[in-house]
């Protein structure tokens, strides 16, 4: 009789305990960060605390669940990481190869010990819809990119300017910094620009990002990292698309490190520095040395004369200029500037302004650099010529 009533508390506690369990959702659907001819980052987050993976399977005909799929998990130091910000690396990928995946999600209830209780599963779609898929990078007869910067949380013109810049001929988007004001929260950065980008192409098509130096302001900066990681694991990196090699440079803040309005939290001269002696060693890789476009991303141009331009100018132009860079894109003035090569910077600068797209199209006869306004007028253009 014992048995029986302790078996009849069980069955009450566990039906009670199910009833009760609130389904886990993603709130916010992934996005794909840190691509490269063969490794690619999938970000996104749930309302739980959960362990997380991707199910990954070829571009072919079959149906996604024509058989079991490769797992993939969210997991640091030989452990399965539990929280509600999911970020899976997928390596060994092939070059310039299309790949269909799915995101998971399983809620963590406890983990007492070695013991771990487990909720629901939340899943991205594949029954009614096609999976999610992206390209890895690879031998492209051509590269075609799309920038934005400077949006400022502006979602409606950052939805117009993507449409200006056509997303569908786009192998990748830049975000050239600032997309923000500040970083106060997950909730505020999401809501400022990233839900748009998911929404328009991010989870899909790759996207690069250059820090501006509002991103590097307010009390959720320091996460920054955490949800845009790059090829490098710094936020100054670089990677190669078919005939460009590209090298995106982290400006850091534009006043010196003592202003007030930094509250003594920053230390950008040395972070600087640190990454000077990283790009002198960048420019000799053979992704961009043997490249036939030699590309720069950095938000803040070597000009304008506050303190971080001239940092800029002092500390990576030189490497840059004998390293045969061909041209930067820049932002930050809100305006739109092209300068011109000049003795101490032997490169065209285009800083695209708050309020235009540049849209790039480079092949083995031209590279041609398009500053479009929002009605979709070429404002002003540069070509240049590929190497070798």
């Amino acid at each position: 009789m014992k048995r029986w009533h302790l078996l009849l508390t069980l069955f009450l506690f566990n039906s009670f305990f199910a009833i009760g369990q609130e389904d886990i959702k993603i709130t916010h659907f992934p996005f794909i960060q840190g691509l490269t001819e063969q490794e690619v980052s999938i970000i996104w987050t749930t309302d739980k605390p959960a362990t997380g993976w991707v199910e990954l399977a070829p571009d072919d005909s079959s149906h996604f669940y024509f058989k079991e799929r490769t797992k993939y998990f969210a997991s640091a130091y030989g452990f399965k990481k539990v929280g509600t910000l999911h970020q899976v690396r997928l390596n060994n990928l092939k070059p310039g190869t299309r790949y269909r995946y799915r995101v998971y999600s399983q809620q963590v209830l406890k983990h007492e010990g070695v013991n771990v209780q487990y909720g629901k599963v939340a899943a991205s779609n594949v029954y009614r819809q096609a999976p999610l898929s992206f390209q890895t990078l690879g031998n492209a007869a051509s590269t075609h990119f799309t920038v934005v910067n400077d949006i400022h949380e502006r979602n409606e013109i950052l939805d117009k300017l993507l449409d200006i810049g056509d997303l569908k001929t786009s192998d990748f988007v830049i975000f050239n910094g600032d997309m923000v004001n500040n970083l106060l929260s997950e909730k505020q950065m999401y809501e400022g620009f990233m839900d748009t980008a998911i929404k328009r192409f991010a989870s899909e098509k790759p996207m690069f990002y250059s820090r501006g130096n509002h991103e590097t302001r307010g009390p959720f900066a320091i996460e920054y990292p955490k949800y845009f990681p790059t090829p490098t694991g710094k936020l100054y990196y670089q990677f190669r698309h078919g005939n460009t090699g590209f090298i995106v440079l982290d400006c850091g803040e534009d006043k010196p490190d003592t202003d007030i309005e930094y509250s003594g939290i920053v230390e950008m001269d040395n972070y600087r520095s640190e990454q000077a002696a990283w790009l002198a060693r960048a420019v000799e890789d053979p992704s961009f040395k043997d490249a036939k476009y030699k590309v720069v991303i950095c938000h803040m141009p070597p000009f304008g004369g506050w303190h971080g331009e001239q940092e800029i100018l002092e500390k990576f132009v030189p490497i840059l200029n004998k390293a045969g860079t061909q041209i930067m894109l820049s932002g930050h003035l809100h305006k739109h500037i092209i300068q011109n090569a000049t003795h101490a910077i032997h490169f065209p600068i285009i800083v695209n302004s708050n309020n235009n797209v540049l849209r790039v199209d480079l092949n083995n006869e031209k590279g041609v650099f398009k500053v479009l306004d929002q009605q979709g007028k070429i404002v002003d253009q540069v070509l240049i010529k590929p190497l070798n």
